[in-house]
């Protein structure tokens, strides 16, 4: 698995973030442990769930 960027993220509304982090979870679980494609799903997830948060902090773009 390739490294989801957070600069991917910015234009994203928060559906297609859920669906993302909810398409890497799946992919992280065949994984092997210590592996490249493991830490890069995994900060991907991270990546993802920074770019969910702050969508909520800054509430709807009035």
């Amino acid at each position: 698995m390739r490294l989801i960027v957070a600069s991917e993220l910015d234009n994203l509304p928060e559906t297609a973030l859920h669906s993302k982090f909810y398409r890497v979870q799946q992919e992280l679980a065949f994984t092997e442990p210590a592996t490249t494609e493991r830490a890069n799903a995994l900060a991907s997830l991270e990546n993802i769930n920074r770019a969910i948060i702050t969508r909520r902090v800054k509430g709807p773009g009035f």
